[in-house]
């Protein structure tokens, strides 16, 4: 295994089809909104000189991806490194690349400062609002590593962090907050803190034994999940709210057909007593869900 492919395991670099779309929601809906935040002269990070809006319009694009993956890569990285001892005794987890010894602890530890550097400076050269909150961004995806140690809220706090995403994306291109990408992320929210639930499941006895902490640990599995049913049910409810607020057309719509089928589904795959199909309603059921929106949503952004 070569390092490179060492280290998109250790992040997960797969499960970046989760929020990614999203985020590229949140960019191009900023542009179709024809709000391009340049300083007076037109000058973007380092003083590189942009004269034309598509090459500013291209160095953002690619500068937010960076963001994107860089920021997800910290946080993935910082949490096998701060879970290392847990993953060696979780049979679930042991062969994950710290406890097997493919990578250090120490060289885990340095990715995760290198991957924040990156997005540091990446933000930097994006606009001075991004920069100034990227440290809050940082702390937001880094601390949800703690919370499972002393709040069975922690699975809000992951769904917090990837909420950031639409929000993110849109201020790299506006300089500026709004509604629309607010209502995103929230339904980014909801839907990635329901099936963290769901995915936390698989770890109900370790959890309880461990003394960690997990909604499903602290109400059980039937419990559990009513409230990823609920959160999914808040989840339907803020995409449907954004498609009127934001006046979108028919194909947003089969976007969000898709998206709730996809809600339903993994639900009808996950059973209390049966968690034989968790990885397919969480990587399968979810990847679909917003792949597919996020390609409808762009789409009829561009269309009408």
């Amino acid at each position: 295994m070569t390092a490179i492919k060492k280290y998109l395991s250790l992040v997960k670099f797969s499960h970046t089809i989760f929020a990614l779309p999203f985020a590229m929601i949140g960019f191009f809906l900023a542009l179709k909104q024809g709000n391009i935040s340049q300083q007076e002269d037109a000058r973007l990070g380092w003083g590189i000189e942009f004269t034309e809006t598509w090459q500013l319009i291209v160095a953002k694009f690619f500068l937010v991806l960076i963001c994107m993956v860089t920021a997800r890569s910290a946080a993935m990285a910082f949490n096998r490194y701060l879970d290392r001892y847990y993953d060696a005794m979780n049979p679930r987890t042991a062969i994950r690349e710290i406890p097997q010894g493919v990578i250090s602890p120490t060289s885990a530890f340095l990715f995760v400062v290198l991957n924040c550097i990156i997005f540091m400076v990446a933000t930097y050269s994006i606009n001075p609002i991004c920069f100034f909150l990227s440290p809050v961004a940082l702390f937001v995806i880094l601390f949800y590593s703690y919370t499972k140690r002393f709040t069975a809220l922690c699975h809000l706090v992951l769904g917090l962090g990837l909420s950031l995403a639409p929000i993110g994306a849109y201020i790299a291109v506006t300089g500026h907050f709004a509604v629309l990408p607010i209502l995103f992320s929230f339904t980014v929210l909801f839907w990635v803190s329901g099936f963290d639930i769901i995915y936390a499941m698989q770890d109900i006895d370790f959890d309880q034994t461990n003394k960690l902490h997990s909604i499903p640990s602290v109400l059980g599995a039937v419990n559990a999940l009513r409230v990823s049913e609920l959160l999914h049910l808040l989840s339907a409810a803020t995409v449907v709210s954004a498609g009127f607020y934001g006046g979108f057309h028919f194909i947003y719509w089969i976007g969000v057909l898709v998206f709730i089928g996809m809600l339903i589904y993994q639900h009808r795959l996950v059973k209390p007593n049966d968690l034989s199909k968790v990885n397919i309603a969480f990587m399968t059921a979810n990847g679909i869900a917003s792949v597919v929106f996020g390609v409808l949503v762009i789409t009829d952004l561009f269309l009408f």
